[in-house]
This record gives C-alpha cells, sequence and structure tokens, in this order.
C-alpha cells in the first residue's frame, strides 16, 4: 500500500450552454446521501489542500495548478498553494487576442483545458495564492456570467470601433477591466521572504520542468499512437493530443500511480451515474440513455455490476454530444470497494461538501468511456506506450 506521506514513489468548465452552478445542482441532486460504499486506498499519493471554485468554470485551472503542486511534492520540495486566478487572468488575456485576430469567430467563457495551467506556467509563470488570491471570483461579489459579459462587450466594442487610430486599445481595455473584477496584478511579489516576478518564482521556487508533460485522449476514427486536435470547445488554443485506444488510457493512469504520479483528469460528468453527493461514479449494466427514475433511486446504494463498454459506444457519446468536456479534476490514487473491486481517487474543487471531503471514488470503466483528457509526466507514460508514440 502507498501512503500519502510518501512523496517520492477535473462549472462549468465547457462553453455548453450552461453554468457551473447548474452543473453543480444538477450531479449533488442525481441520488439521495450516504451510499453504503467503503473504499480502502491503495495508493494514495500526496496533494494539497481541497479548494472550492464556487460559481466560476475554472476547474482546469484548479485541477492544473493542484497537479503542478503535487509534481512539487513528489520532486521532494515545499509544496505552494498557487493561485488558480492568476492563471485564468493570463488565459483570460490570450483568449482576448485570439478573439480579436479571429473578428469574433470563437467562443469566449470559463472554460479551458488542463494544458492552459502547463502552457500557462511555461510561459507567463506562477503566482502563490497568497500574492494574488481572487477570492470574490465565483464565490463573492464577482459572478462569472456578469464577468465574462463585460469582459465580451469591450472586445466586440473595439471590433465594431472603425477608429482608425483604435491600435491595440482593447488590451488597456481588458487589462483595466480584470484588475477591477479580479484585482491588480502585482509586477513583483513578497514570498518567503524574497521578492518574485511570476516568471522568476515558477523557476526558482516550482521548479518544474513544462515540456515533461504530454496528455492524452481517446477516438477511434483517428489514427491510434499520433496527435490529433482535441475537439472540444474549451480547447481554444487548438492544442494536439495523443490518441491512444480507450483501454490504454487506463494503462497509462495506473502505471503513472504505481510510480507516484498523478494524472490532471478532464471528463463528463453530466451523466446520473456520476454523484458529486455520493463521491461516487460508475457505469452501470442498464440502458444508459434511459436510466428511469426508479433506478436512479438506487444506483448509488452499493458497488454495481458495470456495463461492458466498447470504442464504438466511447466515440457515439463524443459525437452526439453525450460525452461533453464538463469538467476537470486530479486522479490522485487507487482505492478498492468492499468487493474488491478497483477505483481511482479523484480530488475535485468543489469543496468538502460530499460523503468523502471533496474526493470520490471513480471506475475505470468509467473513465474509459466518459474521459475527455488525461495529463500528466512524460515518465508515467508505460514505455511500450511511448515507445508508439509518433512526434
Amino acid at each position: 500500500m502507498i501512503k500519502r506521506s510518501l512523496a517520492l514513489l477535473a462549472i462549468l468548465c465547457s462553453l455548453q450552454g450552461f453554468s457551473q452552478d447548474d452543473l453543480i445542482k444538477k450531479v449533488i441532486n442525481n441520488a439521495s446521501s450516504n451510499a453504503k460504499f467503503m473504499f480502502t486506498d491503495m495508493i494514495d499519493l500526496e496533494d494539497t489542500s481541497v479548494k472550492n471554485q464556487g460559481s466560476a468554470g475554472t476547474c482546469w485551472s484548479y485541477s492544473g495548478n493542484s497537479f503542478i503542486e503535487s509534481e512539487m511534492m513528489r520532486m521532494g520540495k515545499q509544496p505552494v498553494e498557487l493561485a488558480p486566478v492568476y492563471t485564468a487572468r493570463m488565459v483570460y488575456q490570450s483568449k482576448a487576442r485570439n478573439y480579436i485576430l479571429l473578428n469574433g469567430n470563437m467562443g469566449l467563457g470559463d472554460g479551458g483545458e488542463t494544458h492552459d495551467a502547463i502552457n500557462i506556467y511555461k510561459r507567463f509563470g506562477a503566482m502563490p495564492k497568497v500574492a494574488y488570491t481572487g477570492e470574490d471570483y465565483g464565490k463573492g461579489t464577482v459572478k462569472s456570467d456578469e464577468f465574462q459579459k463585460g469582459f465580451k462587450e469591450i472586445l466586440d466594442k473595439y471590433l465594431k470601433s472603425d477608429d482608425p487610430k483604435r491600435g491595440i486599445s482593447w488590451q488597456e481595455e481588458i487589462n483595466r477591466y480584470l484588475d477591477e473584477k479580479l484585482g491588480k496584478l502585482p509586477e513583483t511579489f513578497a514570498y518567503a521572504g524574497k521578492n518574485y516576478t511570476p516568471v522568476t518564482f515558477s523557476k526558482e521556487v516550482v521548479g518544474i520542468n513544462p515540456d515533461d508533460y504530454v496528455e492524452f485522449s481517446s477516438f477511434k476514427d483517428n489514427p491510434y499512437y499520433e496527435k490529433v486536435l482535441l475537439p472540444f470547445a474549451d480547447n481554444w488554443s487548438y492544442e494536439k493530443v495523443y490518441n491512444v485506444p480507450m483501454t490504454e488510457l487506463t494503462e497509462i493512469i495506473d502505471n503513472a500511480l504505481a510510480k507516484g504520479y498523478t494524472i490532471a483528469w478532464s471528463s463528463d460528468v453530466s451523466e446520473p451515474y456520476f454523484s458529486w453527493r455520493n463521491g461516487v461514479a460508475e457505469v452501470p449494466d442498464l440502458d444508459l440513455d434511459n436510466i428511469t427514475p426508479e433506478q436512479k433511486k438506487t444506483l448509488f446504494d452499493g458497488p454495481v455490476v458495470e456495463k461492458k463498454i466498447t470504442e464504438d459506444m466511447r466515440l457515439e457519446g463524443i459525437y452526439s454530444q453525450k460525452t461533453t468536456d464538463d469538467h476537470a479534476m486530479q486522479i490522485v490514487g487507487i482505492a478498492k470497494d468492499q468487493t474488491g473491486k478497483e477505483y481511482y481517487k479523484v480530488k475535485n474543487s468543489w469543496g468538502e461538501t460530499n460523503d468523502f471531503k471533496g474526493y470520490l471514488y471513480v471506475t475505470k470503466t468509467f473513465v474509459q468511456l466518459k474521459s475527455t483528457g488525461i495529463l500528466l509526466h512524460k515518465d508515467g507514460v508505460p514505455k511500450g506506450i511511448a515507445k508508439k508514440l509518433k512526434s
């Protein structure tokens, strides 16, 4: 058994048309609480405290930064609670640039992918939460939908302007708006008795190499082991990921966890067989598209026999929009239920309001069927799979 202390050894996040509040209400009300599950952690890797993103759709930033924090711990570093709002702010600035250059022909919103946390770290650095809290965003006076409305209005006004001297005035306006809503961004800040910029902090304190991380998904209708465009609306930066067979997603996760690497995980969480309140996600052996109200009442009365899933089922779910890029979390371990079946232990960013104080247990079948992406250190990838990957 690997203990949490052994350091060496995933709202709506997407732009699918409903808010993070709507998503959370949907998934916490899909079953009664006090589910009859008993879990024994077999691998439990180090992670920092559970956070609460509130109503903001910034799960990708919370999970991405939590993942980086765990990477620091794995490397033997003193963990730092990073500022997810800093990462989100830099993404908003980057989205604004794309929106202008594409003449408004792209979606805006809170959504992002876990690779955004790595990409922002690489380009703009990182900040500790104590230096840039952004506590009002999603949890206080700054509401996500109102924030996004004002953000878009600034950019649309610029695009409609026929002022020949407008230049790049949108940059100043967006920065003023972000200062007002998220807090003024300091050029330098003090941490542990020393002054840093975000870039020097990332290099001298955090210390991860952003080029060491790889991302995977699974699409049967694309060549395996090659990079493909991640075809979800939240992939605003048009990143490509490695495409592998569905079962190899969990092979990668298993190998990484056994070697002490956590995983940033993106998934659909909108199904009735995902229960935040109960802290369990599974794939019951039922007609998944027609689960009755009576069946829903007993979905989490204990371990169930799961449906045998296929690559075709996964692909159909993606094309039919039954599998959507809803949420991002962090996989931190493996556990067994009272019958001996294995689950992944997952850290969420919705506070400690469920049966497992902010964590949930997800079956491998669910991960294979509903994952939209996984991100991890390259050394966590099985050697046999790594050799097949084409650059």
